[in-house]
């Protein structure tokens, strides 16, 4: 059985630049505070966290006086800062710059009094910083449906998406509602005369895997995708390796994969979100290996 690793898989740029923010300051002082987990992946947490690294909460940020912060590439709203402010304490900003242009966009457009529309989870650590931006008076939606009963029609109106949503969703929303808002919304000149202005703010290291990860599933008899379960842009990517082989299984770690998932194939593809780390894909591949190893040699013993 032959496994093969993603290539295209694992960390999208923004990641890889937050965790170089925490390893420079590690080597540095050997203590750095995260606000929330760095990286939606644990072994990777364990990893950085046996460096120094110290996952707390907003809560905690009055007991850390004079320490150093890292504000992880899911960004955080203005009032973190103020906090980090008052609390003497020295902030690494590791906020992806993909979504510091989008909260720089979304306040612009909520300072002209746009009614501010966002598809995306609302308790999503990056739509946090979002609704944070614009005096958490934006409508976050998840559906076509929600937009239809949320948005109001009167208003000028701008759309955005949490940047690891996904796009299908995303351009359904709105076209939705370019036939319902009213008011004619002037942006940039490709913009100019629509009755609704769309942002795609969607990440491209997100979009642009779909093609690729799509033919690497249909490539392989299995798919084995690797991601933590707090992942958002995990759970879109395994549904779209899904939609192509329904042989995907969705594993944290090694300890979680089922022998009977590779019973009679010839190719096993292993691959993940733009949060998990190369390392464990490569560390999933080889115990699937071991595990292809195994049931040989048993089959021939038997034999």
């Amino acid at each position: 059985m032959k496994v093969n690793i993603d290539k295209y898989s694992g960390f999208c740029w923004g990641v890889v630049r937050a965790i170089d923010f925490a390893e420079e300051e590690l080597a540095r002082s050997g203590k750095l505070y995260s606000l929330g987990d760095i990286i939606h992946n644990p072994q990777e947490i364990d990893r950085l966290g046996a460096k120094g690294l110290a996952t707390i909460s907003h809560k905690d940020l009055e007991s850390i006086k004079d320490a150093k912060v890292l504000i992880r590439a899911h960004g955080e709203p203005p009032s973190t800062y103020e906090i980090a402010k008052k609390y003497n304490l020295e902030i690494v900003d590791a906020t992806c710059p993909v979504v510091t242009k989008l909260q720089e966009r979304i306040k612009k457009f909520y300072d002209e009094n746009y009614q501010i529309v966002i598809f995306g989870k609302k308790d999503h650590a990056e739509v946090i910083g979002l609704r944070g931006v614009c005096n958490d008076e934006a409508i976050v939606v998840k559906s076509v449906e929600e937009a239809l009963t949320k948005v109001d029609f009167s208003r000028k109106t701008v759309l955005f998406s949490q940047t690891t949503m996904d796009k299908p969703t995303f351009y359904a929303i709105k076209e939705a509602l370019q036939g319902k808002v009213r008011d004619l919304v002037v942006g940039t000149m490709e913009e100019i005369a629509k009755t609704f202005l769309a942002k795609d703010t969607i990440c491209g290291q997100v979009s642009g895997r779909d093609k690729k990860l799509r033919e690497f599933a249909m490539q392989n008899s299995v798919v084995v995708f690797v991601a933590g379960k707090t992942s958002s842009n995990g759970k879109v990517l395994y549904e779209i390796c899904r939609e192509e082989n329904p042989s995907t299984y969705f594993v944290e770690s090694e300890d979680e994969l089922n022998p009977q998932w590779f019973e009679g194939a010839e190719s096993v593809g292993v691959t993940g979100a733009t949060s998990t780390p190369q390392w464990l894909m490569e560390k999933v591949g080889a115990a699937i290996e071991r595990i292809d190893k195994e049931v040989f040699q048993k089959a021939a013993q038997n034999n």
